[in-house]
């Protein structure tokens, strides 16, 4: 337990340090290779790169019509009923988002339009193999769809049967994508970038994976003019705030359900009850020996913390300095506190609201800003999806009006071209 009073300036700065993430020379290299290969030898170099590292031999990589249509005899009736719940919740809620362009007449005769348009091709990575996320499919195909994205193609990692997750290709054909790809990695990420003979070049890339595909996808988004991509996927990370009132045994599985994503990822308490932080310390020792996935846990607990503080007002400002990708408030009348977060990208309110239900089927999305993004960034939405762009249309009117604006703006930057563009019509007219 850290005693935040006793804590000096730069002692702080170190306990709210996240783990470092370190450059990785050999990973840099490998992925660019396999980019490079892929650009140049297509399909043979996926179909290569699936055998090396997946262990199956694919003779169609393409997911097929029949096997779409035959998911429904794969897949138990639970899992469909809570595919069918999830989506139907996480579509209400980014329903919502969906913007109108404007059209705003700035000045007689001088008409300012913004246009909305969606993605017209666009790339989702889903993790698959023995892990396949189904619930990343409706994350980023929800919003896909209803930005009203063209054409959007599907890559996910085979199983050791050759075989696509039978839950995330009924999750993918709820969200209306039937391009499926059984490719993953760092190969599939190049396939989506540049193309080949079978799977279609993309406008833009989303989607988490594990440290091959998110260099991957960094590589390809900074080469000029090639693709977008979503945001890079760091360590999953989660802060709580709890007072005393809280119920230690609900706070160490959240704080454990982050902390088996990964051995990177970190999971902080902040209270101002010791009892609070003590007995959350037992139950994560004694929770900890149940879960299935705990050696990945007991590696990423060795950078949690966790804090007392005097108050709770104290807590949020600290939460703040740290701008989580989760943050739970497990406190008494939680809504009250919400107005002083500035920085975090999912909060959970209260002790009935876990952050499973936000990775899962609450409505919200998952795809968050890491590392301390959640200062500059949000999750993941429908305007992601989608492309703005501006058009104007000037009257003879219009110009003249505005003319000696723009020439006195041009000259005083000393671009007279600028400044003679619009001269000249004005004595064309004239």
């Amino acid at each position: 337990m850290i005693d935040w009073k006793t804590v000096s300036s730069t002692e702080k700065q170190a306990v709210l340090q996240r783990p470092v993430l370190l450059e990785n020379a050999d990973l840099q290299r490998i992925t660019a290779a396999i980019i490079e290969d892929v650009r140049v030898r297509g399909d043979s170099a996926l179909q290569e790169y699936t055998e090396r590292f997946d262990g199956v031999s694919l003779g169609q990589m393409q997911v097929s019509g029949r096997e779409i249509q035959n998911v429904h005899k794969l897949i138990s009736p639970t899992v469909k009923q809570a595919i069918d719940q999830a989506y139907q919740l996480i579509s209400d809620f980014h329903a919502r988002q969906v913007q109108q362009g404007y059209v705003v007449e700035t000045l007689p005769g001088v008409k300012c339009t913004l246009r909305i348009r969606p993605l017209e091709v666009i790339g989702l990575y889903v993790p698959g193999g023995r892990t396949p996320l189904a619930s990343t499919v409706l994350m980023l195909g929800v919003p896909a769809q209803i930005a009203g994205c063209t054409k959007v193609v599907l890559v996910s990692p085979p199983n050791e049967n050759g075989d696509m997750a039978p839950e995330i290709i009924y999750a993918a054909s709820k969200c209306g994508i039937n391009i499926l790809f059984k490719v993953g990695g760092a190969q599939a990420i190049a396939a989506l970038a540049y193309g080949t003979k079978t799977i279609w070049k993309v406008a833009k890339i989303f989607g988490p994976g594990n440290h091959f595909v998110t260099e991957a996808k960094q590589q390809v988004s900074q080469i000029t003019g090639l693709v977008g991509i979503d945001m890079p996927a760091g360590p999953s990370e989660l802060l709580v705030v709890a007072d005393g009132q809280a119920q230690a045994s609900f706070i160490a599985a959240d704080l454990l359900s982050q902390a088996e994503h990964g051995p990177d990822s970190q999971v902080i308490l902040v209270s101002d009850s010791s009892t609070i932080v003590q007995e959350v310390e037992e139950e994560v020792r004694c929770q900890l020996e149940t879960l299935e996935r705990r050696d990945i846990a007991v590696k990423a607990l060795e950078s949690a913390r966790f804090i007392l503080v005097v108050s709770l007002e104290e807590a949020i400002s600290l939460s703040n300095s740290y701008a989580p990708e989760h943050l739970i408030l497990n406190v008494e009348s939680a809504e009250q506190f919400v107005d002083q977060i500035t920085h975090a990208g999912s909060i959970f309110l209260g002790p009935w609201s876990p952050e499973s239900a936000g990775d899962y089927a609450s409505g919200t999305n998952h795809v968050l800003p890491t590392y301390g993004a959640a200062r500059f960034t949000n999750s993941l939405s429908v305007q992601d999806f989608q492309k703005k762009s501006t058009i104007q249309q000037l009257s003879r009117e219009g110009l003249f009006a505005l003319g000696e604006t723009i020439m006195s703006l041009a000259q005083s930057e000393g671009l007279t071209a600028h400044s003679r563009s619009v001269s000249l019509r004005l004595k064309e007219s004239g």
